[in-house]
């Protein structure tokens, strides 16, 4: 370590679990129409929402919000199939993610849908892209989800993200100039969990480093998960 460089501090690698609470959910013009989606319940028709969008836009933030003013069970596709459908109780509100991952369990999923439609229930679904294009077969099945609530919501737009972004180094309590936001926005992947990616490694970068967070140091974090990132896909 050079004279020059400031000392490192131990920062223990524990990122925080992702906040989904309503407060936090920021309404622009990519999720204004889901977000007015999921106010509709209980009045959805059937009883079901599909929430369509693309990863990262913010559909586990809804879906969470969502099932904390239900009381909703929230299951996952990849724990459905142990799932035991005769302990969910009629009129339950059930929030199933990633549900085009759901093709070998369809009949199951159609006896859900039956449960929660005869009982009053409800069932949100997420999903990146709409149900004609999960490849579904049951007939039954393909039926009731034509007839479902869609709603989608989109990429986050320039503004969500310096909402969110702005609005997480506050939450932290993290110095940073604007000029030094516009230059990460410009790099950064346009999804709100790079955002949230991003603002965990500047906040232990300043810890580490025990300054403000300036370019060079937004430049070296971005090279990092740029990095990470490659590495893990």
């Amino acid at each position: 370590m050079s004279a020059r460089e400031p000392a490192r501090q131990l920062v223990l690698d524990i990122a925080p679990e992702p906040r989904y609470e309503e407060e936090d959910f920021l309404v622009s013009a990519s999720n204004e129409a889901a977000h007015a989606a999921i106010g509709l319940w209980p009045n959805w028709p059937g009883g079901t929402l599909v929430l369509v969008g693309p990863p990262g836009a913010g559909k586990s933030h809804l879906g969470a919000i969502w099932a904390r003013r239900a009381g909703a069970v929230v299951l996952r596709a990849a724990a459905f199939p142990g799932t035991d459908l005769h302990a969910v109780p009629g009129g339950s509100r059930v929030l199933l993610e990633d549900a085009p991952l759901l093709g070998g369990e369809e009949k199951r999923l159609f006896h859900l849908m039956n449960l929660l439609t005869e009982t009053q229930g409800s069932l949100l679904l997420t999903a990146g892209a709409f149900p004609d294009l999960w490849g579904f077969q049951l007939p039954d099945l393909v039926s009731r989800l034509r007839r479902a609530m869609v709603a989608e919501i989109f990429s986050p737009d320039d503004d969500l993200l310096r909402a969110v972004l702005v609005k997480l180094l506050i939450d932290r309590q993290l110095t940073i100039e604007m000029n030094v936001i516009d230059y990460v926005l410009t790099r950064l992947e346009p999804t709100l969990d790079a955002v949230r990616r991003l603002v965990d490694r500047l906040d232990r970068e300043a810890l580490s480093r025990g300054r403000r967070i300036t370019r060079p140091v937004a430049a070296d974090v971005l090279g990092e998960l740029q990095v990470s990132e490659g590495l893990d896909s």
